[in-house]
């Protein structure tokens, strides 16, 4: 559940919206989780990049699955969430930088410890952000995405997991198998895994952001480990996505929303979609 407020005191466990804040740039919500105060220099941020059926200009679609949605339901992440909208067309790599440095300025967090994951265009776009700024990317997760990078090589400098189902209508496999392929050319894949889930549909993979293994794996990687190796141990079969739901323990509360533009209009039931 959600409630919506224009101003309110809270700065914990709250979800707040930045809407015009970078000048030309995209439009964004912060998830702030409930121990920030506590943890403000050692908390993880983690970028979320949406598919295309979430492009657009209603903010509060970007809520509609994903990690945020996750928190909603009851599953604790202790990590700032950035998700970003994508108005339309490819995502913008230095557009996506632009939120990186905004948040500098006005979050605390650890840098080592920044993270990216997506799925579809979210998938596209998570290789061709940690592709462009690896230096920046603790780990990255793409789920049946692809990439748009001419040049794949900077991809093996940060832990990678590429995901993608063999069944999917939307985005053939064969777009991430064709990174992984060229990876594969130029010898860069020492920090990479790939799984290809024998059968799974383009929208079993939104279930993704709903296991704590996923971030379980995100959180063992920073950029200060030595050779940035990538973890092997955390994994995620298809088992695990089928349960995915059921080691939530619900939220009993509201997740509480700071509106910081009176562009973005207040959640309601029709903003809300069924889980994944």
């Amino acid at each position: 559940m959600l409630a919506c407020t224009v101003s309110v005191s809270a700065q914990y466990d709250l979800l707040s919206a930045k809407k015009g804040v970078i000048k030309g740039g995209y439009d964004f919500w912060v998830y702030t989780p409930d121990d920030y105060y506590f943890s403000q220099e050692s908390t993880a941020l983690i970028i979320f990049l949406h598919g295309a059926s979430l492009c657009g200009r209603n903010l509060n679609r970007v809520l509609r699955y994903g990690p945020i949605d996750a928190v909603k339901m009851g599953r604790y992440i202790p990590a700032l969430i950035v998700a970003p909208q994508n108005p339309g067309g490819a995502w913008n790599p230095k557009k996506l930088n632009d939120i990186l440095e905004w948040m500098d300025k006005h979050y605390a967090y650890n840098k080592s410890r920044v993270y990216v994951l997506g799925m579809s265009l979210g998938g596209y776009g998570t290789l061709d952000f940690a592709g462009t700024y690896p230096e920046k990317i603790a780990a990255a997760i793409a789920l049946c995405g692809g990439s748009t990078l001419k040049d794949y090589r900077k991809l093996g400098d940060l832990p990678l997991w590429i995901a993608h189902g063999t069944a999917d209508r939307a985005v053939s496999v064969r777009e991430s198998q064709k990174v992984v392929e060229g990876m594969q050319r130029l010898g860069v894949t020492s920090r990479l895994r790939f799984d290809w889930l024998q059968g799974a549909s383009h929208g079993a993979l939104a279930r993704f952001f709903y296991t704590s293994k996923t971030y379980e794996w995100l959180f063992r990687h920073t950029l200060d480990d030595p050779w940035r190796p990538v973890d092997k141990e955390v994994d995620i079969k298809q088992n695990d996505l089928k349960n995915v739901y059921k080691d939530i323990e619900r939220r009993t509360d509201q997740l509480e929303i700071e509106l910081n533009s009176r562009d973005v209009e207040p959640l309601n039931d029709d903003d809300e979609e069924e889980e994944p």
